[in-house]
């Protein structure tokens, strides 16, 4: 899949008071934990997602895996490209990390997808529309951002 090919759809951000290593394994710890969880494994079988368990190597890496994910490409410290499908939609997450100075790192995630047909449109109203999806990213970033700070890193 070609992550570029994909329309872009939001993109959210936070300054972390942490480096980016720090950043990188709370991003990866928390991405494990939120999509891990049985909740997440439901809602993979509902819609149909290609990748419904966690698989891979660990920390996570190209190859890796976890309900609704498989990462595509992995720098650490700087971005993880997560891609995945279903049957409303084919889409990617990616996740960068920029020096935000002072310590601090800006930790980027941006979404792009292809909502294809009358399902994917609906699909898309009630992920995009709603709000939802721009709610559950920030609620990720925030989560990142304070496992990361926690560990004082």
């Amino acid at each position: 899949m070609n992550v570029q090919e994909l329309p872009r759809i939001d993109e959210h951000a936070t300054v972390v008071a942490a480096g980016d290593g720090a950043v990188w394994h709370a991003l990866g710890e928390s991405l494990e934990r939120s999509f891990g969880r049985p909740r997440s494994a439901r809602y993979a079988r509902l819609v149909g997602v290609a990748d419904r368990t966690a698989s891979g190597p660990r920390p996570l890496a190209r190859g890796s895996a976890f309900p609704g994910f498989r990462v595509a490409d992995a720098v650490p410290g700087r971005e993880l490209v997560l891609v995945g499908r279903h049957h409303f939609s084919t889409y990617a997450l990616v996740f960068r990390l920029e020096s935000a100075g002072s310590g601090r790192t800006r930790l980027r995630a941006e979404t792009r997808a292809r909502f294809p047909g009358p399902g994917g449109a609906l699909y898309r109203l009630l992920v995009i529309g709603t709000g939802a999806h721009a709610l559950l990213t920030g609620r990720l970033l925030a989560t990142v951002r304070r496992r990361a700070e926690a560990s004082g890193g």
